[in-house]
């Protein structure tokens, strides 16, 4: 704000003001390209880059990311302070894919929250549980697999839709299953990394004063982070082969439903497919198929 002060002549109020107006401008033009849910076209690019790596059925990696916010109100430090942070700070969840594009981002939970409880109040699988999410049909080690999943840390559940590291791996396979693991989740690390490298104002703590105010600049920032990304990737010009999914015709968390008057069945529908989201047995199977898949495809090269 000084350097706007001494250079252009405008003051600190005026700046924020433009601040808003421009990222509410960005957010009201590309939102929608910039910052949706992934087409037919994005899911045959990342479902291939992902077979390729040795994990068939997933479409990214899922973690949070903090930023300290410097003007947060007195009266709700308590809730937005975490002690291994020691300031307060706001929570941004985010799902990536290889090429570094962000297709889910969730934004303003408080600092004191881990990453369960910021998923708890995600909107990430309500189009799971409305049945608008896409089948992805895979299979790992010759068996089928009719969900796509995220490579998570730790801390994550034991969802279906969730693949994690093996702690303490002792045999062979599964000692290369959490190298590659691990060295593909941190393809959300580096998101994370390029996004503040990029804008200097999420970098830095927050001085906004409303935290509505900080989710506009949040997504005005995601959404040029996808520009820049669209604009630099050159895997456009790729043919990717076929890979079987399902898709409806609507996708994304703000599509607007339909009313229907078959209460019961629409109900039946949602508790089967929650229930089936949180099958922890499924997880731990599409694990042990994962080591296997993985060890089988590149265990040659690490003997």
């Amino acid at each position: 704000m000084r350097s706007m002060n001494t250079c252009i002549k405008i003051g600190s109020t005026t700046a924020l003001e433009c601040l808003c107006r421009f990222c509410k401008g960005i957010i009201q033009l590309y939102e929608q390209v910039y910052l949706r849910a992934p087409t037919q076209d994005d899911l045959q690019r990342i479902l291939q880059v992902s077979e390729k790596r040795g994990f068939p059925g997933m479409i990214g990696s899922i973690d949070c990311m903090h930023w300290e916010w410097k003007n947060c109100p007195t009266a709700w430090e308590g809730q937005f302070t975490r002690g291994d942070k020691g300031t307060t700070t706001v929570i941004l969840e985010a799902v990536a894919s290889h090429d570094l594009w962000i297709w889910h981002a969730f934004f303003g939970c408080p600092g004191t929250l881990n990453d369960i409880n910021v998923l708890d109040r995600s909107p990430l699988f309500d189009d799971d549980e409305q049945g608008n999410a896409p089948k992805v049909n895979s299979f790992v080690n010759q068996r089928p697999y009719d969900m796509a999943y995220y490579l998570a840390d730790g801390i994550y559940p034991a969802y279906p839709t969730f693949v994690k590291t093996v702690r303490l791996p002792q045999s062979e396979p599964d000692k290369l299953f959490a190298k590659y693991h691990e060295g593909y989740r941190k393809d959300i690390e580096r998101v994370f990394g390029v996004l503040q490298a990029r804008f200097q104002i999420i970098r830095e703590p927050a001085r906004m004063w409303d935290i509505a105010d900080l989710q506009i600049i949040m997504r005005t920032c995601i959404i040029l982070h996808n520009m820049i990304v669209e604009d630099e990737r050159d895997s456009y010009a790729q043919n990717w082969t076929v890979i079987d999914y399902d898709q409806s015709e609507a996708s994304g968390s703000n599509t607007t439903q339909q009313f229907s008057t078959e209460v019961l069945h629409a109900f039946e529908n949602h508790v089967r497919t929650r229930s089936e989201l949180r099958d922890s047995s499924i997880h731990h199977e599409l694990q042990a198929d994962l080591v296997e898949h993985i060890w089988a495809k590149f265990g040659m090269f690490h003997v």
